[in-house]
This record gives C-alpha cells, sequence and structure tokens, in this order.
C-alpha cells in the first residue's frame, strides 16, 4: 500500500506498470518458478545454497515480468480485439510502447547483473539464451501455430541455468527436466490459448490451439502423459523415492481434472484448466523436496 500523501497520477501510472507486468496476476511467476526449484533442489542434492535460491526466485520474477512487457508491445494493436486484452495499458495508450521496452530492458540488466555478481561462467553464457527466448516468443505467433514451443522453451532455460548456478555442470537429468517443462508449457498455454481462440482466428493471430482444431485435448492429454513419463525417468535417474513418486500421482490426478475442466472448451474451463497447473508444479516440488530430506 502507498502512503496516502503519495499524489492520485503516480498511484495511477505505477498501477499501470503493475498491470503491464502483471504484478497483480503472479500465475505466470509460480509455473515458471516451480520447475526452476526442482532444479535447484535436485542439483543441489536437497540442499540448495540459499544465494542461488534467493537469486533464481527474483530472477524468475524480474524475467517473467519482462516477457510480459515484450509481449504487451508486440502484441499492442492486436489485444484490442481480443475480449481478455482489450483493456491493457497498451492498448489504451495509458502505457506508451516506449516505456514498455525500457522496462523489458530495464529488468533484463538488472536479472543480468545478478547472474553476473553472483553466479558463475557457465551460467551467465546461459543468460544470454534466456533473454534472447524472451524476446522473440511474442513475435512468433505471427509466424507459426507453435508459438507455445518458443515459450515452453523460454520458460524451461530457467532449468540448465539453475543448474549450473548450483552444481556448476549439466547433466542429462538437466535436460530431461528441461524437455519436461517444455512439453508441460505448450499443453498447459494450450489451454490458456483455447481461451482466445474465436477471437485469435479473427485477426490472424497463431496458435496451437487452433493448429491442433478439435484434437487439441487428446493432443493436451499425450502431452501430460509425457510429462510425467518423462519425469518417471528423473526419478528412477536421480535414485528418488516414494514421496516424489507421490507428487507425480498428485500431478496426474490434476491433469485428469484439467481435461474435465476443459472438456466443453469453455473460455472458463479452459482458464480454470490453465490456472490449475500451478499446483501441479508444487505437488511435484512438494514430493521432490520431502523425498530428499526424509529419504
Amino acid at each position: 500500500m502507498l502512503p496516502d500523501s503519495v499524489p492520485e497520477h503516480i498511484r495511477s501510472r505505477l498501477a499501470d506498470y503493475a498491470q503491464l507486468l502483471r504484478i497483480n496476476r503472479p500465475i505466470g511467476t509460480l509455473l515458471l518458478l516451480w520447475p526452476t526449484y526442482w532444479a535447484l533442489w535436485l542439483a543441489g542434492d536437497g540442499s540448495p545454497g540459499i544465494g542461488n535460491v534467493v537469486i533464481f526466485t527474483l530472477g524468475v520474477f524480474f524475467m517473467r515480468a519482462a516477457g510480459c512487457a515484450i509481449n504487451d508491445f508486440a502484441d499492442r494493436d492486436w489485444d484490442k480485439h481480443v475480449e481478455r486484452t482489450k483493456d491493457r495499458p497498451l492498448t489504451t495508450g495509458r502505457v506508451k510502447p516506449w516505456e514498455a521496452v525500457a522496462l523489458f530492458g530495464g529488468l533484463c540488466i538488472v536479472s543480468f547483473l545478478m547472474v553476473v555478481l553472483f553466479t558463475n561462467t557457465l551460467t551467465l553464457y546461459l543468460s544470454f539464451g534466456g533473454a534472447v527466448l524472451a524476446f522473440i516468443y511474442p513475435f512468433t505467433k505471427r509466424y507459426t501455430h507453435l508459438p507455445q514451443l518458443f515459450l515452453g522453451a523460454a520458460f524451461s532455460w530457467a532449468i540448465p541455468m539453475a543448474w549450473a548456478a548450483e552444481a556448476g555442470e549439466l547433466s542429462q537429468v538437466t535436460w530431461l527436466l528441461f524437455t519436461a517443462n517444455v512439453l508441460w508449457t505448450v499443453a498447459y498455454d494450450t489451454f490458456y490459448a483455447m481461451v482466445d481462440r474465436d477471437d485469435d482466428l479473427k485477426v490472424g493471430i497463431k496458435s496451437t490451439a487452433i493448429l491442433f482444431g478439435d484434437a487439441d485435448l487428446a493432443i493436451i492429454g499425450v502431452l501430460q502423459a509425457m510429462v510425467v513419463l518423462i519425469l518417471i525417468i528423473v526419478g528412477h535417474r536421480s535414485e528418488l523415492g516414494t514421496f516424489y513418486y507421490l507428487g507425480l500421482v498428485v500431478m496426474a490426478g490434476l491433469f485428469i481434472y484439467h481435461q474435465y475442466l476443459a472438456k466443453d472448451r469453455q473460455r472458463d474451463g479452459c482458464f480454470k484448466a490453465f490456472l490449475n497447473n500451478n499446483w501441479a508444479g508444487f505437488a511435484v516440488f512438494t514430493g521432490l523436496v520431502m523425498d530428499l530430506i526424509l529419504s
């Protein structure tokens, strides 16, 4: 809460920036955070360095906000035609395009400085890939029906970065986690794209929801099954035990619930299915931590 002495026009500007950066909608941050924590706790054998936990928690928050700013910059002319996005600050003119680009650049610089100052060379090199993916994703929906795949790569790039920061190297398990998270992101962001499918078709935005058509729920189901299967392989290779696999059982149960929520392909049901993925990521993280601590 801001003090009452803060002028109203400043309050209004800060509220617009908060909306642009989705500070009021933490779901994207949480969906990015859980897999990052999976990597940190696995690479740290259950005891990751507190410094890395702080750095990557802040980094996830900053880069998700940066991604939202550049996404709205890229979509500012299209968003006015989409019911869900027509009142965004850039679309209505409350925030200028150059302000969104400046916020994107500033947040990237802050995140980069944290990597430079507090992690290692491998993590530094990997950070360039993360910045490129964050920038190009919003523009892919103009050219391909697979923007969710690029989002998956962007959302998953924190996994090798966190692993490198904690372990100083990468492993096969790192890339298994990366692959699982890419597939998971494509699945849940397809639910998200199904919310806007009718509007997107009118304005020419491409997405997996449009590409998959009537096979959307079936393909999402296959992707969800592959996520669980790959995470089972991660558990086997990392010699994890009962608590971890219970977390995967909960994730699988939630995936089935998501199919139920979206069965009629209505906007509200698809959006609820998207939001509920937060609990799937949390279930895996909880099972993983319990297993590493108690086994």
